[in-house]
């Protein structure tokens, strides 16, 4: 596995689990008490549903805990001209003829839907460590790779809005 993960994102994730362990395990211990009283179990959907919730919350704790036992803890801080963690990257796409805009983030916070994607991802790689100006080769597979252009790098930082992606 072994997720690329800042010292935040490690943050984040253990509080999750906190909250996991104290809160949502809890309320999925009684959900299950409170629907096993209601009577025969085989034909008793709400015990069958508490139960997976309960069984789903567990294995998101143990997928949470085993993700940062594996994790490599990355450096956030990156040099004033060069992309890097939390920078957002205008890329001009050479094929296209479009210019994109995009902050690379860590595995656990990308989502190319809002613009963040990973540094482990082919572009996230390919921007990484580049100065703005630098023509770059993103390298999809081995058949397949094309140009992009940095534009400008601006380094917003972290400000732990990000949410952590769910799995």
């Amino acid at each position: 596995m072994y997720d690329e993960l800042t010292k935040k994102d490690i943050e984040k994730i253990e509080q999750e689990i906190e909250y996991r362990k104290l809160v949502v395990r809890k309320e999925a211990i009684e959900a299950v008490k409170e629907a096993r009283a209601h009577g025969d179990l085989s034909e008793n959907f709400e015990y069958h549903a508490a139960k997976k919730e309960k069984n789903s919350n567990e294995s998101r704790i143990r997928y949470l805990e085993r993700m940062i036992k594996t994790a490599v803890i990355v450096d956030d801080t990156s040099k004033e001209d060069e992309v890097g963690l939390n920078n957002t990257v205008e890329v001009y796409f050479e094929e296209e003829d479009e210019t994109e805009t995009y902050k690379l983030v860590t595995t656990v916070r990308g989502n190319s839907l809002e613009g963040r994607i990973s540094i482990e991802s082919p572009l996230g790689k390919a921007l990484f460590g580049h100065k703005a100006g630098d023509r770059v080769k993103v390298e999809v597979n081995d058949s397949y790779s094309y140009y992009v252009t940095i534009r400008r790098i601006e380094n917003t930082g972290d400000d732990g809005t990000d949410q952590l992606r769910k799995y």
